[in-house]
Order: structure tokens, then C-alpha cells, then sequence
């Protein structure tokens, strides 16, 4: 079976693109695509919280990469890098860390798991009391000593010894150099590996003392252009998956401009500010929630890129993370957008799982859905009906892809198979995934339990 699954998720391995694909991963038409052309939905986990400090990685190993497709109907992990760990002291690189990330990265590929590799950051980097990122040597050690950490964490943003070693990074170009040169070693080292779909240059990045609305334009921006050409240097082929300024998590519109290169995912984030806070999800905020997530659509198509939710959960433990979950899944749904939990720990919190291992049932229940995989044309929106368990989604098929549209079915929710209502095409199920083929025309298809 997992064979079939890898065949399936993994198409550039072993299937023949369409005359008319390119054959390479690649953003049209406002989508990520395929080497078949195919709209790919991208649902998954950040892997994970663990990755972000010494050791940088959590207790995972390869069958807890192969749980994603097999429990839990996942597709994708974006999975957390860090400079610090790539290159501990300057211009020293630990091959060591390298060596097994390209090891989990494999045990992906083995699972027919999809990646996207995510640089990550929070509070500049491990030099600062609850940051991870950049190494501890691009900064003076006087910054670090005189920080005060704050609550909540985010808070310590505000802090101008912090502030003062963000403005170091956009402003020193040798240490952006060696910014890009880390991309650089991370593509030469996990190039080889045809789940590598893409990478996110760089997790929530912040403005420092630089103006909020210039900060994208004038700083983040030619950052962008600067690694993604490194990256494409070595791997030409990956996606670059772009995150807007943190500005954007308080609402304000990106500022970015479409970029010189191509094949782009507006790549930002989804919270609730009061979850965030520690009140839980109100079940009002559903509709600011919605509608900020086709604000970022109409965001993408201005880049004239594709739409992906790089991070979105919650503390199973509040109240409202049934509907704050719920309302995720239908705001990216509504868009036809792709979403990845954070994060796939086992922790209190915002972890998947307890700290023993086992699944937090309302969270579980609410992440864990059907959704269209890969779709043969152009989607326009994905819903699931908890009550009816009933998936439905809109597209229209493109006659120039003979590649299957796949649909992922978690097997707890489709025990034994699925009922399929799509205008009369052919079906073919295996455990975890529908095959649909022969669709003609845009089609509203339905998917239930048998």
C-alpha cells in the first residue's frame, strides 16, 4: 500500500507529465501545480516547534512521518531550519545537522510525504531568552545580556537590543551573504530529493526600528530576491513560498510588489488574536477570520502568485478550538488554499498531541478532514459538512491533463471507502486516497463514507 501512496503523492517520480506541463513544480493560474499541471492543495503540520533549538529536532522518526498520510490523510510537512544550526559559528557549517536533516527529509519522501523547507525565526535567534534563528555570533553579546524578556513572548519584539540586531541583518550585506549562503548549503544538500517541493525563506520576519510601511518594499523584498536567487543557483526547480512582513499578522495589507522571478506562494499566517492571548477562540471572530483569508487571497493574486496558510492552530485546552479549527479549514476552503497545523510536537499547548503521545481528540477531530489533493484543472473552493460527512468541492477539469484528480480520504472518517458523485467519472479508491478520472466540465463533486 505505501507504495501505491508514494506513486500517487510523489507524481514527478513516476508518472509522465502532460505534453503541455512543465515538468517541474510551478505556480499558475493563481496555484501551486504539479509537473502534471495539477492544482495541489497542500494540508499538513509544521515539524516541528522541537526543530527550533539544540538538538533541533523532535522525536520523530520515520513512522511518525509515515503517520501523516496514513492517520491523518496529511500530504506536507513544512519543515524548520534554523541558521544557527546550519552554521553554529561564522563561516562554520555543521554538516553533521545537514547530513540528518537530508536523513528525515528521506524518511518524507519514503512516507509519499511533500516538503517545504521553512527558515524559521522568532525573536532574531537563540541569543536572545526565548528566540531561535540566527547563530548567537551575528550579534553582540551586550545586546543579548541587556534583553528583557516579556509577556506575551511576542512582546519582545518591542525590546531595542532586540530591535538593534534585526537592523544589523538588513543592513550589514556580508552578514545577509552569509543568510543566503546557509539556503545555499540547505538546496545542495536536500536538492536530490523529489518531496522537496519548495522553501520559505524566511518564518514571520520583522521590520526592526525601520518603518512598518516601508519595510517590505525596502528591506524584505531585495532579502527575498537575494536568497531566492542562491537557492535556485543549486535548485532551480523549487518554489519559492513568500511570507508578508509580520506587519501583516496586525492586519495592515502587505506592501509587497510582484517579484522579478517566478513561481511564487504568498505564504502567510492565521491566528485569532484573543486565542493568540490566551482567551480562547470567540465564535464571533469566524467572520473576521473568513474574511481576513480572502484578504489574503486577493493579496496573492496581486503578487500574481498562489495562496498557502504557512501556519495556522490552537491550545486544545481553550475554549473554542472546535470552532477555531473549523473555521480554518472552511476560511482556506473558501479560497481553495492549502493550511499546515502548527505543530506536529507532543507538548501542552499548540502540539498535535499530549505530551504522552496520544491525539487531543477536539483538535483531532476538527484538523483531520477530507480535502481535494490534487485536482486535474482548476479549483474554485473546497467545503466539508460535519454533519452529512460530506466533502464537496467545485472545479473544472482541464482536458489536457490525463493525470487522476486525487482526493485525500483520512481513513477513520471513510472506515470503508467512499461514495462518490462526480457527473459520471471513474473511480478508483485505495485506503487513503480516490482516483478520479474522465471528469468533464466544471463539476460539483461530492465525496461521503460508504
Amino acid at each position: 500500500m505505501r507504495a501505491i501512496v508514494i506513486a500517487t503523492l510523489i507524481g514527478a517520480c513516476s508518472t509522465t507529465p502532460s505534453s503541455q506541463a512543465p515538468q517541474s513544480w510551478h505556480v499558475s493560474g493563481d496555484a501551486l501545480r504539479d509537473p502534471e499541471g495539477r492544482t495541489v492543495i497542500l494540508r499538513g503540520m509544521n515539524l516541528a516547534g522541537a526543530h527550533k533549538n539544540a538538538p533541533y529536532f523532535g522525536f520523530q522518526q520515520a513512522p511518525d512521518y509515515a503517520r501523516l498520510p496514513d492517520d491523518w490523510g496529511m500530504n506536507s510537512v513544512r519543515f524548520l531550519v534554523t541558521w544557527s544550526a546550519i552554521e553554529p559559528a561564522r563561516g562554520a557549517y555543521d554538516d553533521a545537522y545537514l547530513a540528518k536533516v537530508d536523513e528525515r527529509i528521506g524518511w518524507a519522501q519514503d512516507a509519499g510525504v511533500l516538503v517545504i523547507v521553512d527558515m524559521h525565526q522568532d525573536l532574531y535567534g537563540d541569543g536572545f531568552s526565548g528566540g531561535d534563528g540566527a547563530p548567537r555570533w551575528t550579534c553582540d553579546e551586550q545586546s543579548y545580556a541587556a534583553f528583557k524578556p516579556a509577556t506575551p513572548w511576542f512582546l519582545g519584539y518591542l525590546d531595542p537590543n532586540l530591535q538593534r540586531c534585526v537592523d544589523g541583518l538588513y543592513h550589514d550585506a556580508e552578514l545577509q551573504s552569509h543568510f543566503a549562503e546557509a539556503w545555499r548549503r540547505v538546496a545542495s544538500k536536500l536538492v536530490h530529493h523529489a518531496n522537496v517541493i519548495g522553501f520559505d525563506a524566511l518564518n514571520e520576519p520583522y521590520w526592526g526600528t525601520y518603518s512598518m510601511s516601508g519595510y517590505e518594499p525596502d528591506l524584505l523584498a531585495p532579502l527575498y530576491t537575494k536568497v531566492v536567487t542562491t537557492v535556485r543557483s543549486v535548485a532551480p526547480q523549487w518554489v519559492a513560498f513568500l511570507e508578508p512582513g509580520a506587519s501583516r499578522n496586525l492586519g495592515l495589507p502587505t506592501r509587497l510588489t510582484p517579484f522579478s522571478f517566478p513561481n511564487v506562494v504568498y505564504s502567510p499566517h492565521s491566528y485569532d488574536s484573543d486565542a493568540e492571548s490566551g482567551k480562547g477562540f470567540d465564535a464571533s471572530h469566524r467572520d473576521l477570520l473568513m474574511q481576513n483569508v480572502t484578504n489574503y487571497a486577493a493579496e496573492a493574486r496581486s503578487l500574481n502568485a498562489a495562496l498557502w496558510i504557512g501556519e495556522y492552530g490552537g491550545q486544545a485546552s481553550q475554549p473554542g478550538i472546535k470552532e477555531y479549527m473549523r473555521a480554518e479549514f472552511d476560511a482556506a476552503g473558501a479560497v481553495a488554499a492549502g493550511n499546515e497545523y502548527w505543530a506536529y510536537d507532543e507538548s501542552d499547548g499548540y502540539g498535535f498531541l499530549n505530551p504522552d503521545g496520544t491525539e487531543k481528540p477536539d483538535l483531532a477531530g476538527q484538523v483531520v478532514r477530507p480535502y481535494p489533493e490534487r485536482v486535474a484543472g482548476t479549483l474554485a473552493s473546497y467545503t466539508y459538512d460535519e454533519a452529512q460527512k460530506t466533502l464537496s468541492f467545485v472545479m473544472t477539469a482541464d482536458a489536457s491533463i490525463t493525470a487522476p484528480t486525487l482526493v485525500a480520504l483520512p481513513p477513520r472518517l471513510f472506515p470503508s471507502g467512499a461514495s462518490i458523485d462526480c457527473g459520471g467519472c471513474q473511480v478508483a479508491l485505495t485506503k487513503t486516497t480516490a482516483s478520479l478520472t474522465h471528469i468533464a466540465g466544471t463539476q460539483t463533486i461530492t465525496v461521503r463514507p460508504r
